[in-house]
């Protein structure tokens, strides 16, 4: 970290969050996409608080009784599709999650989670505003289905790990070669509102995208959508090492996301608001950063094992574990 960066900014700049998030829940539910079904088209690994169901509406940070993740006031939910490994007998597995590095030891799968303002090494100097009860979003389009347009989805991204500390080259597609430690996917979200809208019909025209590759400083919000909210982002590790004897012999690439997409170009994610009262604007006011911003300074955090214990029953009761010949929902 470039904390000599970071220090000088301590008088103005505002709070930038990282933080775990362990699994609450691997099922077939989608309350922002498809409201209401059960099951949902495709298999999802969701994190956060334990209000998830099949429809959320409300202040969704009055509705939970526990969290996975780290900072015990945000019952905010955070989903992605799930990988699977296509075995060259034509047969399925859902690939394991394991927890990021830089973490406290002991994270059930889960992602990590990122709320910043300016890149990885400083926190921002600009006003942000916490997102609103009943705000929602997605990032990224499954029906995307061209590299030039995967290419066009900025902050969308794969990483061949050789460890859990590689973050580099962000590929806008899978890995076509075994990776040594993993793939991680990455999703950031946009950060610009247009000040009036919680949603919209695609779930995304509210908001508007001035994010760079990685973790760079975002341009300037057009007038149209003029609010700087925080920069969300997902990273989720995929322990895929275990099929890297099982490549397929032709060097055909063989994971594939849960809806059916072999290529990666679609990834894409879905954020539902959920922080407790002005948790989240106390913290975009103050000046802590990363780990500083824990134990009340200003956000109240939990310990690994209460972050594990937070979960919900299996309300789409299917075999998710073993290997199987369509995925859950049928997509092949």
């Amino acid at each position: 970290m470039k904390w000599l960066a970071f220090s000088a900014l301590l008088g103005s700049s505002q709070a930038a969050l990282r933080f775990g998030c362990s699994t609450l829940t691997i099922q077939r539910l989608d309350p922002l996409v498809e409201p209401g079904a059960l099951p949902s088209a495709h298999l999802h690994q969701i994190v956060g608080g334990n209000a998830f169901n099949a429809s959320m509406s409300g202040d969704v940070g009055e509705q939970g009784t526990c969290t996975t993740c780290t900072f015990s006031e945000d019952f905010s939910n955070y989903w992605t599709a799930v990988m699977f490994f296509k075995h060259p007998n034509g047969t399925y597995k859902r690939v394991p999650i394991m927890q990021n590095t830089a973490l406290p030891n002991g994270i059930n799968g889960g992602m990590t989670v990122y709320y910043t303002q300016q890149d990885f090494n400083s926190n921002g100097n600009k006003k942000i505003t916490s997102f609103k009860p009943g705000f929602r979003m997605v990032v990224g389009n499954p029906t995307i289905n061209t590299l030039d347009k995967a290419k066009s989805n900025v902050g969308l991204r794969f990483v061949c790990l050789e460890n859990k500390g590689t973050r580099f080259p962000e590929l806008p597609d899978f890995p076509t070669k075994p990776c040594k430690g993993g793939i991680m996917t990455v999703h950031h979200f946009p950060a610009c509102w247009d000040g009036k809208n919680l949603d919209s019909p695609d779930h995304q025209s509210h908001m508007y995208n001035t994010g760079k590759e990685a973790f760079q400083n975002a341009g300037p919000c057009p007038a149209s959508h003029p609010v700087r909210m925080p920069q969300v982002a997902y990273e989720t590790l995929w322990d895929t090492t275990a099929f890297n004897n099982m490549w397929p012999k032709d060097g055909s690439q063989p994971f594939t996301l849960s809806y059916g997409d072999a290529k990666g170009y679609g990834t894409h994610a879905d954020y539902l608001f959920g922080w407790k009262g002005d948790s989240l604007q106390r913290a975009m006011d103050s000046s802590c950063m990363f780990q500083a911003c824990e134990n009340g300074r200003p956000l109240k955090s939990q310990a690994v094992a209460a972050m594990n214990k937070c979960g919900i029953p299996q309300i789409v009761r299917e075999d998710i574990d073993s290997w199987m010949v369509k995925m859950p929902g049928g997509a092949m």
